[in-house]
């Protein structure tokens, strides 16, 4: 095909769209089916609903072929767990039982069953379900969910492209199950999975399927020459049957590197490329492989992870050099577009101005149809919305907004003393030691308690004006009231005042900065059924008035107890923000950073004895390729310390990470230079001590004794043998005992169960301490 009958064929499509619904549909009937009050058939009528509204609106706009098998009830790697039928062992018989209960029972737990473990996709903050396998697994076809949907969606009329995680990226993902022997590698399953995934396709072809993606985005990480082998071998087997549909491999997020000649030499019919985050890499690589030739490529040309519009003609260059190295050229975003939020035209408190910079999954879409148009029948037939796409780039490139002078010159003076604590750590765990008074063992939180809907209505109430800002700091003092009486009671050595103000760790913050936006309806899927809203950075950073200082200080003067100061830092603020492209981030997190040590000072100022700042985003934004990571780190440890840094020996600084893999960002924990960290670790049977532990960490830690994203309540001995176990790792005068996360999300009852267990674990093990 000549690179002109290439760009005549040009289609558009998407990898994946947001699961939720306008409304949040899917989050209040899975919630409501975990309570009770919505039935299975109910549940099943609802997302069967929010699929084909999706479709729906995806072929009206001009998308040519729609995604199946992407919804999901909680998340599509558990949905590929069921697939393959690698259910564990402890969860077979709920499972076996009823398929939708055992569904949520891997994913949240039963008071009985512990979940399946979870951490980060990626760079992402969504959140997947870990895979347990083992040398005894057996792995099961199960093709239900993925027939059903693409049925459906062809029932509609559509044209339809189921999408399956990929076995080399499934297995990559997996970790052993407990017990496992150490030294198991879940890849060496490759061959006993492989002829699931055959028959699973065999499954997708006879049901209609012309097309199957396979999603590999664990290609684009450091990948050893046996990974790239095993992905050859396993493309080659699949490639090689008879009775399956084209395949497309995917994948995203970085640059393809050694693994892009594996991908293009595979006998499969097409091949999908991220074009913005690597552009340049991605478009070298396949030049030099020859390209595609008789294949087809989708190029992934609309940034799927960002919420500012594309630069279309950009894209338009980029697509015209790859009409000479594909068979067909298609369009799409780089990723699912799982990760923006659903429409911008509901945000109706941003100034017009701004919105048209903004571009969530409709507008992603209809740019996607447009370069699809455009490169399909020639940049005249768009040539009103390549005007219009000029002037909105034109416009953000000449906003005030996006530039502060001040705040410019402020970043630009930082010094590396600005970035030091004025003592080392030995004196200052002496001096914090003398100044709080804690028994060995300490109990704390992370921050956050229980979000009631009591609180949610006060927050609804005040935005509407039915009640005025002095009732509602009435209801705030109140549940301050009620929080701190409650961890008083129970015992805890370090108290929080439990954030009853804040609607979502960032965004509250995000509020009250300079160069942030916040929206109304700009919910994204984090895990499960929790969404949240990222705030928009467009400018400079600074802040006008104190954040918390109000609250903390309130907390502070109804117990002599230490209270903790809590704040978000840095890199999180960024990772978990639609963060502004048109500088480094390295420059946005000093100003973020820059106004946190402000907010830290006035803390210190008025009396806080321990403040933490929590970086839960710090190892997923770790670039995914080794080369990029230095440099990352450099000055995301950096801006931590710069807010931190300011304050004397005797205040305790803390920070807290949960959900990732912390063995890759260990040397940067430690270079935080935190007096103390708390980390998740419960899930994962206190890995994240061992980590410590080898790494050779001389500071105080805290690695969670309770998983906090289950309602089941862990006892008295099962949380006291956790903390048994983070001894043998951590010396018990270095090691805290807290929960893995905050606890928002939790409900009263169960926190108060859990806490109190918490609490009498530590005295159980400090008694057993005290007598050996």
């Amino acid at each position: 095909m000549t690179a002109k009958s290439a760009a005549a064929a040009a289609r558009a499509t998407v990898y994946g769209y947001p699961r939720q619904g306008p409304d949040r549909q899917l989050k209040k009937a899975v919630e409501g089916y975990w309570k009770g009050r919505v039935g299975a058939d109910a549940l099943r009528r609802t997302a069967s609903e929010l699929r084909r509204g999706t479709w729906r609106r995806l072929a009206d706009a001009g998308v040519h072929e729609v995604p199946t098998g992407d919804f999901s009830y909680y998340d599509h790697v558990l949905d590929t767990t069921v697939m393959v039928g690698a259910i564990p062992e402890r969860h077979r018989a709920a499972v076996d039982a009823d398929a939708t209960d055992g569904y949520f029972a891997m994913a949240r737990g039963t008071q009985d069953v512990a979940p399946l473990e979870m951490t980060k996709w990626f760079d992402t903050n969504y959140h997947y379900l870990v895979p347990e396998l083992g040398p005894d697994t057996v792995f099961t076809a199960d093709s239900t969910k993925q027939v059903a949907e693409l049925r459906e969606a062809l029932a509609e009329g559509h044209s339809a492209r189921p999408v399956l995680v990929g076995p080399i990226t499934y297995l990559l993902l997996a970790k052993p199950a407990p017990g496992v022997p150490a030294g198991f590698e879940p890849l060496t399953l490759l061959d006993r999975l492989l002829p699931v995934y055959a028959e699973v396709l065999a499954d997708l072809r006879a049901a209609g399927a012309e097309w199957v993606q396979l999603d590999e985005p664990a290609l684009v990480q450091d990948r050893s020459r046996a990974e790239l082998h095993a992905a050859e071998r396993a493309y080659r087997d699949l490639g090689g049957r008879t009775d399956r549909p084209k395949l497309l491999l995917a994948s995203y997020f970085d640059r393809l590197g050694d693994a892009l000649p594996v991908l293009a030499q595979a006998p499969v019919e097409g091949l999908a490329v991220d074009f913005t985050e690597a552009a340049a890499a991605n478009l070298d690589a396949l030049a030099a492989v020859g390209g595609l030739p008789g294949k087809r490529l989708v190029a992934g040309v609309v940034n799927g992870r960002n919420i500012w519009i594309n630069d279309l003609q950009k894209s338009l260059s980029t697509l015209g050099t790859l009409l000479g190295l594909a068979d067909r050229v298609d369009v799409a975003a780089s990723c699912s577009l799982l990760h923006v939020p659903l429409d911008a035209t509901a945000e109706r408190d941003i100034d017009p101005q701004i919105l048209r910079w903004l571009a969530f999954a409709r507008q992603k879409t209809a740019e996607i149809v447009t370069l699809a148009k455009g490169l399909a029948r020639g940049t005249s037939t768009i040539a009103g919305e390549l005007a219009a796409n000029r002037a909105g780039l034109a416009s953000r490139a000449g906003s005030p907004i996006t530039r502060d002078p001040v705040v410019r010159a402020r970043a630009g003076a930082v010094t590396d003393a600005d970035t030091r604590r004025c003592r080392p750590y030995a004196e200052r765990a002496a001096a914090q030691r003398a100044r709080l008074r804690l028994p060995l063992l300490p109990t704390t939180t992370i921050g956050s308690f229980p979000q009631t809907g009591e609180l949610r209505a006060a927050r609804a109430d005040l935005r509407a004006g039915r009640i005025g800002t002095a009732g509602y700091e009435e209801r705030i003092e109140a549940e301050i009231q009620e929080v701190v009486s409650f961890q008083e009671k129970t015992g805890l050595d370090v108290l929080v005042h439990g954030e009853p103000e804040r609607n979502d760790m960032v965004q509250y913050f995000a509020e009250q900065l300079t160069g942030y936006l916040a929206t109304r309806h700009g919910w994204v899927q984090s895990y499960g059924t929790r969404y949240v809203r990222p705030p928009i950075l467009a400018g400079d950073v600074s802040r006008p008035r104190p954040m918390t200082v109000r609250w903390t200080t309130y907390a502070q003067s109804l117990t002599g107890r230490p209270v903790k100061g809590m704040l978000t830092g840095p890199v999180t603020m960024l990772a978990w923000s639609f963060v502004r492209d048109d500088q480094p981030l390295a420059d946005t997190a000093r100003q973020v950073a820059l106004a946190l040590r402000e907010e830290v000072e006035d803390l210190e100022a008025a009396g806080t004895p321990v403040i933490q700042v929590d970086e839960p985003a710090l190892r997923e934004t770790l670039p995914l390729r080794a080369a990029d990571r230095d440099a990352y780190l450099a000055w995301a440890t950096e801006a931590f310390r710069l807010s931190t840094s300011g304050v004397r020996p005797d205040t305790q600084i803390h920070t807290h990470m949960c959900y990732a893999e912390f063995g890759d960002v260990v040397q940067a924990i430690d270079d935080l230079d935190a007096d103390v960290i708390s980390l998740e670790a419960a899930r994962s049977h206190m890995q994240a001590a061992r980590e410590l532990a080898a790494h050779g960490y001389p500071r105080e830690a805290g690695p969670g004794v309770y998983d906090i994203h289950s309602p089941r309540v862990p006892g008295v001995e099962e949380t006291a043998d956790l903390l048994r176990t983070g001894l043998r790792a951590i010396p018990a005068e270095r090691l805290w005992v807290n929960p893995d996360c905050g606890l928002k999300t939790r409900a009263w009852p169960e926190t108060r169960a859990c806490l109190e267990n918490l609490v009498a674990a530590a005295r159980t093990v400090r008694s057993e301490l005290a007598s050996s």
